[in-house]
Order: structure tokens, then C-alpha cells, then sequence
């Protein structure tokens, strides 16, 4: 490989494999079609054998390029914690990161980091950016959020990387007169499934038999009957209250919402919601970015849910 390579060769590489076609990858990086062809050329050149099978669809690596990917990962990785090491020398970082969220996060976790932020780093302004979990993924791919605490699943992107942050638990949300009211707790999903259920989510949509609320039912070998979906927890209780069905969702969603009227108990199952915060592996993290990465990594984690290991990938932790 020659020497003289540029980096912006690496980020459209990576951002063909990412995405899978050079037209989606010059959206990510924010450059034409063109110079995306241009800059993959260029990188061919420099290697000296072809890093795509431009005859499948969609593209694909070849081993040469497969090789090279792996080491163009790892170098902007370590430019980055070059770059994050260096601002301690120039002093605290600052500047502006922008932050994704879904809402019970916002309402139980952000405050708090917010504030901490201010207090302790005001050279650092973040700006929170508030999206259910299926658009968080638009907006790290895109550009539009640097960071964005997200649930595990359904799983991001390829170009995305996490660490785990908490577990909680799935409830079941009803009114006080529901005739679930008389079992006891944990209630058996067997018994939750015989209910018009009202979820996070989307109704119908494919991603959403990602989230861990379908999980729950199907793990069990029941098939949930979803009839309404909403992703701002808020009008799930106000669904449940009116009596259009009950709600089953994570912890926060309760606790960090008025749930007059209604009652919440734990669901008799194993999986539950695993909380991450992630970013673009393509963009590398500025140093203001890093430093609330590290912030976020070391915060309390929300009151009702366990702190995962950085390498968790079990449904539940141990307690």
C-alpha cells in the first residue's frame, strides 16, 4: 500500500461496505456519487487489486477488500483516540454535540447528564434531540445526532457501535377494574396474551418485531394481538386508561410518566430491555463528543434498572 493515501478514501470505503451501494454511502458521508467513485478508485489504486465485486448486488467485498476494511476500522478508531488523548494536552474540550434519544431515556437519564454537563464541562453545549428508537438510526447514519441512547434491539445499523449501559424489566400496564387485577404478580404471559394489547412501537411494521415486547410473547409461543402502538409512553397510559386494551412496556416508560388511573406489574418473562449508547463507527467522535461519551459511560444508571458489564449480551444480568 502506498503511503499517501487519504483518509476520506478509508471513510467512503467504509461507508460503501455500511451501506451497500455507493449511492446510500455518499448520503452518510455527505459527499456526491461521484467522489465516493472517485475516492474507492483511488483507494484500488493505492492497493493494488479491486476491493469490490461490483457484479453483485449488493456490492460486495472481495477478500483483498475484507482485509483492508478490518484495518481501516481500527486506524480511524485510533485516529480518534489520538485526537481525544491530544485535547487534553490543548485543554478541556469544547463545542457543540448533539445528542439522540427515546423518550423515557430523555425523561429518567438525560436530565441529569444535562445538568452534570453544564456543571462540570460548560464549554461543551449539548443539544438533545429527541426521536423514537427506529429514527435514531437515520440520524447517526445521516449526521444529524453525534450520540444516541438507544434500546439493543431491534439491532442498529452495521456501521454502529454500542455499549451497554442497563437492563429493566417489561410491565404490564391496566386499569384497576381489568380482570388481571385478581392474579398475582409476576402475571403469566399466557394470561397477558388473552388481551388487545397496546405497545411501543410501530403496528405492523416489520423492525418493529425487533423489540422485546413481541419477544416476550413469541418466546413463549404466544402471538401478541397489538392493536395500537405509540412510542411516547404518556399516551400508552392514556390508551390503557381509556380502556382500549393494556399496555405492556419497559420500566421507564411507567415511572417516568403520570400513571394515574392505572396500575403497573412485572410480566412473568426473561427478556427484557437492554439500553446502549451508540455512534457512527464511520465518523470519528470529535473530542467534545468523547467526552460525553465517557460521561454517559460513567452516570448513574436510572433508578429501577440494573448496570450492564460493556460486554453484556445476556437478556437479563445478574443481580
Amino acid at each position: 500500500m502506498r503511503t499517501d493515501l487519504r483518509l476520506e478514501w478509508l471513510v467512503s470505503f467504509l461507508g460503501v461496505i455500511d451501506t451497500g451501494s455507493f449511492s446510500a454511502a455518499a448520503e452518510v458521508v455527505h459527499r456526491s456519487q461521484p467522489r465516493v467513485s472517485v475516492h474507492v478508485a483511488a483507494l484500488e489504486r493505492a492497493a493494488g487489486v479491486p476491493l469490490f465485486d461490483r457484479d453483485q448486488r449488493p456490492v460486495a467485498l472481495t477478500d483483498a477488500g475484507a482485509v483492508l476494511a478490518e484495518h481501516a476500522r481500527t486506524m480511524l478508531r485510533q485516529l480518534s483516540d489520538a485526537e481525544d488523548r491530544m485535547a487534553a494536552h490543548r485543554g478541556a474540550a469544547r463545542g457543540i454535540v448533539t445528542l439522540g434519544s427515546f423518550p423515557s431515556a430523555s425523561a429518567a437519564f438525560v436530565p441529569q447528564l444535562l445538568e452534570r454537563m453544564a456543571r462540570t464541562r460548560p464549554a461543551i453545549k449539548v443539544v438533545l434531540v429527541e426521536r423514537p428508537t427506529l429514527e435514531l438510526d437515520g440520524a447517526l447514519a445521516a449526521g444529524e445526532v453525534d450520540i444516541a441512547l438507544r434500546p439493543m434491539s431491534p439491532p442498529p445499523g452495521p456501521s454502529v457501535e454500542s455499549r451497554p449501559l442497563w437492563w429493566e424489566g417489561l410491565v404490564v400496564v391496566h386499569r384497576p377494574d381489568h380482570p388481571l387485577a385478581g392474579l398475582p404478580e409476576p402475571l403469566p404471559v399466557g394470561r397477558v396474551a388473552q388481551y388487545p394489547l397496546i405497545t411501543i412501537g410501530r403496528l405492523g411494521s416489520p423492525e418493529a418485531m425487533g423489540f422485546e415486547t413481541y419477544r416476550a410473547f413469541r418466546e413463549r409461543g404466544f402471538e401478541p394481538n397489538a392493536v395500537q402502538a405509540t412510542n411516547q409512553p404518556q399516551t400508552l397510559i392514556g390508551l390503557v386508561r381509556s380502556g382500549l386494551g393494556i399496555g405492556v412496556t419497559n420500566v421507564l416508560a411507567v415511572t417516568s410518566a403520570d400513571a394515574t388511573g392505572v396500575v403497573a406489574r412485572m410480566m412473568d418473562v426473561p427478556c427484557g430491555r437492554r439500553v446502549a449508547v451508540h455512534w457512527n463507527a464511520t465518523n470519528p467522535l470529535t473530542p467534545a463528543a468523547r467526552t460525553l461519551l465517557r460521561e454517559i459511560e460513567s452516570s448513574d444508571v436510572p433508578s429501577g434498572t440494573r448496570r450492564l458489564a460493556p460486554n453484556a449480551a445476556a437478556t437479563v444480568p445478574s443481580p
